[in-house]
Order: structure tokens, then C-alpha cells, then sequence
């Protein structure tokens, strides 16, 4: 007989099994594909650079900058900045969030051990048999299975993983943005260097400046007046030094952050000894969608916002859920182990929700108007990356341009300074003309530094903007 009931009870669980495993087939979730990106068309305005498959993000930035201290500096910065250090916690509290979502299709399984004491009121129905109180002892395990019918466990699934690499490309775009502010720092710690160093030899040409004017006064070949304003340039230089050893000092401090380190001075080399990329590949828009971080992950949310519209929908459908319950029930403790205290419970059944506050419409609503935000930020996303390229491209064309100026500016006004100084000392020149030639130099020297550092800043823009950094 029991052998009977044993086999009744098995082939019911294999019958829902089965059934849940047909119904499996019948999914409802929709599979992920971009969507058609019309923004990729003319994305880059470059009217006279080829663009093909190749690309300067996909060369490594160990390649892209050659100059060894600055190297250093980024490898040390990869390793200890505090940003990447919470990126990387930030993954891995998502991958333990994916793997919840793979063990999603697993059964959940529970055990018990419990020791019931029940008083019985004496006048209740069964107070009168159990002379008012009753023992019983447990021993079982629980478990439970849902069957993914409608796709919902595997679009949950795909959601975590899709949150995951979002977290994987948000660790890969703070090593971008970092390599790219570790740069751009210590350039323009070489460039404050070399505007320092001008003004310091400006100072030294001043003073001696202001030992030849009074000269020159002592002789009657100028006033009072020349004598003041020399001594006035030779202050407002001094100044300038100062301002530029402030912004040295704060520029270092910023350099130290970036390294995760404590306030201090750094070896470096010399603005002028900088190699400048001259083969600027930005390759075809659509590598921007493989090539940079925050797009990677601005598409990973969309398909996270995807399968979790996958899961609402779901929702109005019925699920399937098989429970089973096993184990030891026994009155008396001693007899709790023995063979007639098993029992066993298998319940299989579908659960159609009709009527829920509107709960599952209004998840349904909400999933659908996220999915559509994800959607628009990964275009804009697609649109301020086409911006920054074109930006840093425009920029590198422009300051290459004024360059080439400003090295002539230079030339021009030393050449002004040296003959109104000699007209001055021959008494054929006013002083102003040879005040004015010199403070329009120091200005010139100083444009053409900036005007380097600006090449060289935005070669680092358009690498960043392009995607590199992180491979």
C-alpha cells in the first residue's frame, strides 16, 4: 500500500515538472537590439580629415605618451587613485548582484527544526483528548521552484549582467578620464615651468634695465619718469613670479590627489622635449560605440532598462510554482526519527493576478517610460561625444595655426625691444617705445607657451574623447 502511495506521489511531481517545462517554451521577453542610431551620421565635423576604420583611441597610453615621468605618474595613479579604488568596489558589489541573477532559475530550499508546546483550553474541541496540552517536534526541509515560463527569471538575469559590465564600463571610463587629468596636469606643470623660467630671466633683464636707465638719467638723457616705470616693470614682473610659483604649488597638490598621494613636488621634464601626435586617426563614428566608456555603459543601462520592461510585462501573466515539503513529525521526541513520523507535501499551481491596485499596470508604465529614458540618454550620450571630438580636433587645427603666430610675434618684438634700446642709449628713441616693447615680449613668450600647452592639451582632449585610455 505504501509502495502505491509512493508512486502516486512521485508521478505527480514528474507530471508538473513536465508541465512546467513545456509551458517554458512559451516566453514572452523580447531580445535586445540596438536600436538604428541616425545621430552617427555626420557626428564628427571634419571637413578635411579622412576618418576610416582606425582609430588613435585603440593605441595604448603607454604608446600615446612618451615621456617617462608622466608614464610613471599614470601607472601610479591606475594603482592607487581613490575614484578607481571605488569603481572596482563598485564592480564587485556588482557581481554579486549577477550572481544572484544566474542563480535565479536554482530552487529555494529551507530546513526546519521546531519544538511546538500548545496549551489547550479544556472546554475547546480537542482540550478534552489531549488533557489540555499538546507536544510535537519537527524535522523537515522546504522547497520551492518557480518556472521561468514567461522569461521572466532570464531577463532578470540579463538586467544584473547588464548592470554589471555598466559598472565594468564605468571603472573603464575613470582610468580614461584619469589618464587623460593626470596629463593634462602635468602638462600644464611644464608649461607654468618654462612661463616661470622666461619670467625669471625677464626679472634678471629688467634689473640691469633699471641700472642703465639711471645711468642713462644720471646723464641727462632721461627723466625721473624712466627711471619710475622701468623700476615698475621690474615689480610687476617680480609679481608675475609669484603668481606662477602659486599656481606651480596648487598644480602639484592637484597632481597629488590625482595619485592618491599627500601633497608634494614632482620630477618632470620640459615642455619643449613633448612629442605631438601629428597622425590624428579618429576612425568611423560607430567605433565610438566600442571605443568609450560612458557610451558602453550609457547602452549596458539600456538594456538593463530593456529587460526589466521585459519583467513588468511578465508580470500580468500567471506563474508556476512547485513546493515541496518533506521531513520528521513526530509527538514524542524518541519516536521523531522513526519511519511512520515521514511526511511529504508536493503543492503545484498557477498564480493569475486580476486585481492589484493597479500595482502591476503602473510597474509596467514605469519600466516602459525608463527603457524610453535610457534611449535618449544613450543618443545624447552618442551627441556630446561627437561634440568633444570635434571640439578637440577644431582646437588642435586652431592652436596649431596660432602657434606659428606667436613664434613670429616673439621674434618681431625682441627685434623691437633690442633697436629701441640701442636707440635709446644714442638718444634717437623715446623710453616708452622701449617700456612698451618689452612688456608686449614677455606677454608673447608666455602666449607661446600657453599656445603648446593648448596643443598638447587638446591631443589629450581628443584621445579621452575618442575612447582611449583604459585598454
Amino acid at each position: 500500500m505504501k509502495s502505491i502511495i509512493k508512486h502516486k506521489f512521485f508521478g505527480k511531481a514528474v507530471l508538473i515538472i513536465v508541465m512546467a517545462f513545456t509551458l517554458q517554451s512559451c516566453f514572452v521577453a523580447k531580445s535586445y537590439e540596438r536600436p538604428t542610431l541616425n545621430e552617427t551620421q555626420n557626428l564628427f565635423r571634419t571637413d578635411h580629415l579622412p576618418t576610416d576604420s582606425l582609430s588613435m583611441a585603440d593605441v595604448s597610453w603607454k604608446s600615446m605618451f612618451t615621456d617617462p615621468y608622466l608614464n610613471d605618474y599614470i601607472d601610479e595613479g591606475l594603482e592607487n587613485n581613490i575614484d578607481i579604488r571605488v569603481a572596482i568596489q563598485q564592480i564587485v558589489a556588482a557581481e554579486a548582484y549577477l550572481k544572484q541573477g544566474k542563480a535565479g532559475y536554482l530552487p529555494t530550499l529551507n530546513a526546519k527544526a521546531a519544538m511546538t508546546h500548545q496549551e489547550l483550553a479544556r472546554n475547546s474541541q480537542f482540550g478534552s483528548f489531549f488533557n489540555g496540552a499538546l507536544d510535537q517536534y519537527e524535522l523537515s526541509g522546504a522547497l520551492s521552484w518557480e518556472a521561468d515560463i514567461w522569461g521572466k527569471i532570464r531577463s532578470n538575469k540579463r538586467a544584473f549582467q547588464a548592470s554589471y559590465l555598466k559598472s565594468v564600463a564605468a571603472h573603464q571610463a575613470v582610468k580614461t578620464q584619469l589618464v587623460s587629468s593626470i596629463a593634462s596636469t602635468y602638462y600644464q606643470l611644464l608649461a607654468l615651468d618654462a612661463q616661470l623660467a622666461i619670467t625669471k630671466q625677464t626679472i634678471a633683464t629688467r634689473e640691469s634695465s633699471v641700472e642703465t636707465i639711471q645711468a642713462l638719467k644720471d646723464a641727462g638723457q632721461v627723466n625721473q619718469v624712466a627711471v619710475d616705470q622701468n623700476i615698475a616693470q621690474y615689480n610687476n614682473a617680480k609679481a608675475l613670479q609669484v603668481d606662477l610659483e602659486t599656481a606651480i604649488f596648487k598644480t602639484e597638490n592637484t597632481l597629488s590627489i590625482l595619485l592618491g598621494k599627500t601633497p608634494q613636488s614632482f620630477e618632470r621634464s620640459d615642455i619643449n622635449a613633448q612629442v605631438m601626435e601629428s597622425d590624428l586617426k579618429l576612425g568611423v563614428p560607430a567605433t565610438l560605440l566600442s571605443n568609450r566608456p560612458d557610451l558602453m555603459a550609457a547602452e549596458y543601462n539600456l538594456i538593463q532598462s530593456f529587460e526589466l520592461t521585459n519583467v513588468a510585462r511578465s508580470n500580468f501573466y500567471p506563474s508556476l510554482t512547485l513546493t515541496a515539503t518533506g521531513g520528521f513529525q513526530s509527538l514524542d521526541l524518541d519516536q521523531l526519527l522513526n519511519a511512520n513520523s515521514l511526511f511529504a507535501t508536493i503543492v503545484g499551481g498557477l498564480t493569475q493576478p486580476i486585481f492589484n491596485q493597479r500595482k502591476i499596470k503602473t510597474q509596467n508604465e514605469v519600466a516602459k517610460a525608463q527603457q524610453e529614458e535610457a534611449l535618449l540618454n544613450f543618443k545624447k550620450s552618442l551627441l556630446v561625444a561627437g561634440n568633444e571630438v570635434s571640439n578637440a580636433l577644431y582646437t588642435y587645427k586652431a592652436e596649431t595655426k596660432k602657434f606659428e603666430y606667436r613664434q613670429n610675434e616673439v621674434e618681431a618684438l625682441r627685434n623691437a625691444e633690442s633697436n629701441s634700446e640701442e636707440l635709446l642709449k644714442n638718444g634717437y628713441a623715446n623710453y616708452l617705445d622701449l617700456l612698451t616693447a618689452r612688456q608686449s615680449e614677455l606677454s608673447a613668450e608666455l602666449n607661446v607657451i600657453d599656445s603648446k600647452l593648448q596643443q598638447l592639451l587638446s591631443v589629450v582632449n581628443l584621445y579621452e574623447a575618442l575612447g582611449g585610455g583604459w585598454k
